[in-house]
């Protein structure tokens, strides 16, 4: 089976997005692997995939798979190439569209410098809700990971986070910390983990461990999840600059009840057809 498929990547968080919306399209996870693998088949970080909506009130749906082939609620960097593919490809001509993902319903939009923005919909704290191994809600949590007792506060965008405070992100043991939260007995779906350092009540540098994916240049729903605990906890104002190792995302939120916008660039690198086996 042959399949095209677009390159893009936000802020070096790097993706394959594939039209399944033309034509159908049916990829297991084992072909899912071999797409992302950065040695035998394209690489990257995730891939996305475009699909009709299953509800009147979208324009699109929108799967995610990390490159370990398992899907994903929701990915604010592939939100953004979301939006720049299915415009550059001609899917649509609105500026802002609405798409369906498991983590519910957002809004991206092309602005006209190019950049993206994105409602990423209304953070959720409820532990229930992340999920989250906790009998009650509380703005931060105690936890033993790799053998350090750490703090965390813990919420979802849609996807789970878990989010600590760093006094240097460019020394923190992201690798071997951040696999051990990922993988925490306390959240039954596993979580990305980001390490925030706070420069000032407007900008902060992130690294995030992503789920099933490992530590990426940059992670959009991860930015949105620490400039919202930041804000939280009473330590940023409502508009923060996240620097990531990739480049510099644009979040701002009012406080609880009212939705997270990001903004950031989206870029196609190439195009091409790949030879996958299977599913003939």
């Amino acid at each position: 089976m042959k399949i095209n498929f677009t390159k893009m990547q936000g802020l070096g968080n790097d993706f394959v997005v594939i039209d399944a919306y033309s034509e159908k399209v049916s990829l297991d996870a084992e072909q899912l692997r071999f797409i992302a693998d950065r040695h035998f088949g394209i690489g990257c970080d995730q891939i996305l995939v475009v699909e009709q909506p299953q509800s009147q009130d979208a324009d699109f749906r929108y799967r995610i798979f990390n490159a370990d082939g398992g899907e994903v609620e929701q990915c604010g960097n592939g939100a953004r190439c979301f939006v720049r593919f299915v415009r550059d490809k001609g899917l649509t001509q609105k500026r802002e569209i609405k798409v369906e993902t498991l983590g519910g319903l957002i809004s991206p939009r092309l602005e006209e410098d190019g950049q993206v923005t994105v409602n990423m919909g209304t953070p959720r704290f409820e532990p229930e809700d992340i999920p989250f191994l906790e009998d009650h809600r509380s703005p931060t949590y105690a936890l033993e990971a790799d053998g350090e007792k750490i703090e965390i506060s813990a919420l979802s965008m849609g996807n789970p986070h878990a989010v600590l405070i760093v006094s240097n992100v460019d020394s923190a043991p992201v690798g071997s910390l951040g696999a051990a939260i990922e993988f925490h007995p306390k959240f039954p779906k596993r979580v990305n983990a980001g390490f925030m350092q706070i420069l000032d009540r407007r900008a902060i540098k992130l690294r995030v461990y992503e789920r099933g994916a490992g530590e990426t240049l940059a992670c959009g729903t991860g930015a949105c999840a620490a400039v919202v605990a930041g804000i939280a906890r009473g330590l940023l104002d409502g508009e923060v600059r996240v620097h990531t190792r990739g480049g510099d995302l644009v979040v701002r939120w009012e406080g609880e009840g009212h939705p997270v916008w990001m903004t950031g660039p989206a870029v196609g690198v190439f195009e091409g057809e790949i030879e996958i086996r299977g599913n003939d």
